[in-house]
Parts: structure tokens; C-alpha cells; sequence
């Protein structure tokens, strides 16, 4: 096992669950009147569980897992992260909850431009202010395969080189949860498998426990368990 270390992580084993989601729902004012996102959706998740969230466009995916990271409010309902009430907290407290269990990996990258990608990698870090983040930052590049690239600006960078910088960048701060959009979504389908591959072996290695929104059934087959939305409602799990 290569696992790569920076952070002491703070066990959620004992715990049964790690997230859960409790009659959530999501309604927004739109130009014809209120528009109902979501609807009363429940379920949780367990420590080191792997879960993919499927549904056609439009289903609320993408919703769903911004109200579960915490960076969106339900209109009611409780999510509950890592023992924190996540529907009680402002964006603060969220963000806060955030830094300290949380993970991102976007269809995007999300990857700031003027910075090299060792100076991305190394964002998580600089909150808590780590007087080794640099050295944590540079072994997660490393581990990606990117150590020739460290000093590379995104637009250097092939697409499949910015989404490993963002797997070494949602990884650098050890989370407890790992939430991933789309991951592959601007990626040639060889280059998105390469990435899926380093994903779940990374996941495995962390004992991370991965939330992973996809549109491809066979992607969301890699995970122990799936979810399906439709029209904003919660229509399978297993």
C-alpha cells in the first residue's frame, strides 16, 4: 500500500454513518414562480462507503451534492457531516466543516490559473497554516505521477494533468469524505479512465469514503452503492 500521509486524521470507524440526509429539499424563486429542485430525499452514508448518484440532466445530482458538501442550504430538511448539523451552521460554520472533512474534485478542475500546480496542490494547507505543506503538497504530486510538473501553470497542462493535480489537491489535507462531480465530464474517455483508475486506488489507500455524482452507470458500477434521482426525487438505492 502507497499510502501518502500529511494530516493526523481524526476516525470516524466507530461511527455508523459518516453523512446522512434527512427529508431534504431545495426550492428556488424563478421567474414563473417557485421551482422545486429536490424533494424530501433520505439516506445515509457510511464511513469508507463508496456512493454514486445517478440520474439523467437535470435530476438534481449536482444539487444534491452541493447541499451534502455543505456549500448550499436545504430549504428544509438536516444533513448531518462528520457529527456536524450542516443545516444549522452559516457559511462559516460550513466552510469550517469543510476544511477540516471535506474533498473536491470537479468536472472542471477548478484550478486557479495564476497559480503553478504545486501552489494549487498546496491550498488546503495554507488555511491551516502547516509549516510542512509544501513538502505534504509536493508527495501528493508525486503520487499522481505529476513531479515533473510541479511548477506548471494550468494552461501548461494537458486536461488529464489538471484533474490530477485536483485529485492531489482534494487529497493533500487528508479528508475524511471525498466529493466528486462529474470527474471525467471534460475528459477523452482513455484519459477519464486513467483518472477513474488513480481515484478508487487512491480512495482504497485513504480509506476515504468517496461521493461520486455520474451520468455513466458504468462509472457509478465501480461503487459499492448507488442512488438514483429523477425529477428531484429519490427513486432507487442499492
Amino acid at each position: 500500500m502507497n499510502t501518502v500521509s500529511g494530516l493526523e486524521k481524526s476516525t470516524h470507524k466507530t461511527a455508523t454513518t459518516i453523512l446522512s440526509a434527512r427529508d431534504v429539499s431545495k426550492t428556488v424563486i424563478a421567474p414563473d414562480g417557485a421551482l422545486t429542485i429536490l424533494s424530501a430525499i433520505s439516506f445515509t452514508i457510511k464511513p469508507e462507503e463508496t456512493l454514486a448518484i445517478v440520474g439523467v440532466s437535470g435530476s438534481g445530482k449536482s444539487t444534491l451534492l452541493s447541499l451534502l458538501a455543505g456549500l448550499d442550504s436545504p430549504s428544509s430538511g438536516s444533513i448531518e457531516l462528520c457529527g456536524q448539523r450542516l443545516d444549522l451552521l452559516d457559511e462559516d460554520g460550513r466552510a469550517a466543516v469543510r476544511g477540516s472533512h471535506v474533498g473536491f474534485v470537479f468536472q472542471s478542475f477548478q484550478l486557479l490559473p495564476n497559480l503553478t500546480a504545486l501552489e494549487n496542490t498546496l491550498l488546503p494547507l495554507e488555511v491551516s497554516n502547516r509549516q510542512d505543506g509544501e513538502a505534504i503538497a509536493r508527495k501528493w504530486l508525486e503520487r499522481v505521477g505529476l513531479h515533473e510538473r510541479l511548477n506548471h501553470y494550468p494552461r501548461q497542462l494537458s486536461g488529464g494533468e489538471q484533474q490530477r493535480v485536483a485529485i492531489a489537491r482534494a487529497f493533500v489535507s487528508n479528508p475524511h469524505i471525498l466529493f466528486a462531480d462529474e470527474p471525467t465530464g471534460n475528459l477523452d474517455t482513455a484519459t477519464g479512465h486513467n483518472i477513474i483508475e488513480l481515484l478508487f486506488e487512491l480512495n482504497r489507500e485513504q480509506k476515504t469514503t468517496l461521493v461520486l455524482v455520474t451520468h455513466d452507470i458504468a462509472l457509478a458500477s465501480r461503487c459499492s452503492r448507488r442512488i438514483e434521482l429523477r425529477g428531484g426525487k429519490l427513486l432507487e438505492d442499492n
